[in-house]
């Protein structure tokens, strides 16, 4: 039981280490955060379309924040946009305020335009609510970033209508190329789909040549590896034979060479029996 008490102490005070790190690092996350960043309340007259959480706010082109909040006020013609930008942004009571399409992507930006350096801070409401912002009106925002995007495709369309001219008379040209060379066309493209018919045959002929090699080389090497066994075979019976015949023919030498000794040594001791012939002569 002290054991499990233990364990459950030190599971306790581990959990609580881990819950402290965590809560720390979550506060002083959102002390941070909140040192960092400014929110503004921007209040729009009319359609926000293309306006979302988490785009851009730029100050003079620059960005310096983004939409953290799209509400709804009061009054049904107007909508309100939390923004959050960098506190050294300046804005001032006299802050322009539009919003901005990309082209015809249709995704909006917050844009604040700078004032006179004159121009009083935008000091926060008595009430502890958030310093509000009033946008110009929205309506026609639109549809002016979509005829100036025209208006920029017609100027460029303009500025390069000759080059447009002459590749459209190239294409021309190369259509009607095409167009009379089209029984050639045709014979080129059945050449190539029989080449290349021809080239599959080949391959399929080297590969047919390449196995019947192979097993005319396994064959060989079979009747090369039999024909040196039986060679082998042979050297070994023959070696066999002359080593016996060797060692017959030593011997019959050594025999000759011990008769050779005990004659010597019998003519050394009795020569008169070698020369007169009979038995030892008695003293």
């Amino acid at each position: 039981m002290e054991d499990r008490a233990k364990y459950a102490l030190i599971g306790l005070f581990t959990f609580a280490v881990i819950t402290a790190a965590f809560g720390f690092v979550y506060w002083l996350h959102s002390a941070t955060g909140a040192k960092e960043t400014q929110a503004y309340l921007v209040v729009f007259e009319g359609s926000v379309s293309g306006l979302r959480v988490g785009g851009p706010v730029l100050f003079n082109g620059i960005r310096v924040g983004e939409v953290t909040e799209m509400r709804l006020t009061d009054k049904p013609s107007e909508v309100a946009a939390v923004v959050s930008i960098t506190p050294s942004t300046p804005v001032r009571s006299d802050t322009i305020v539009t919003l901005e399409y990309a082209g015809l992507t249709g995704i909006a930006s917050v844009s604040l335009k700078g004032a006179a350096a004159s121009s009083p801070a935008l000091a926060p409401p008595k009430n502890g609510s958030l310093p509000t912002l009033r946008a110009a009106s929205t309506a026609g925002d639109m549809g002016t970033a979509v005829r100036e995007t025209l208006a920029k495709a017609d100027a460029l369309i303009v500025e390069n209508q000759e080059a447009v001219r002459n590749t459209i008379k190239n294409l021309e040209a190369f259509t009607a190329a095409l167009a009379r060379n089209g029984d050639k066309i045709d014979r080129l493209v059945d050449n190539s789909s029989k080449l290349v018919e021809t080239g599959a045959n080949a391959m399929g002929s080297i590969n047919e040549l390449a196995v019947s090699l192979k097993k005319d080389t396994s064959m060989l090497a079979e009747n090369l590896d039999k024909r040196t066994a039986e060679v082998t075979e042979g050297i070994t019976k023959l070696t066999d034979t002359t080593t016996k015949q060797v060692n017959s023919v030593g011997a019959n030498l050594n025999r000759a060479i011990v008769n050779i000794d005990k004659s010597v040594t019998e003519l050394a001791k009795n020569p008169q029996r070698i020369i007169f012939g009979g038995g030892n002569d008695k003293k």
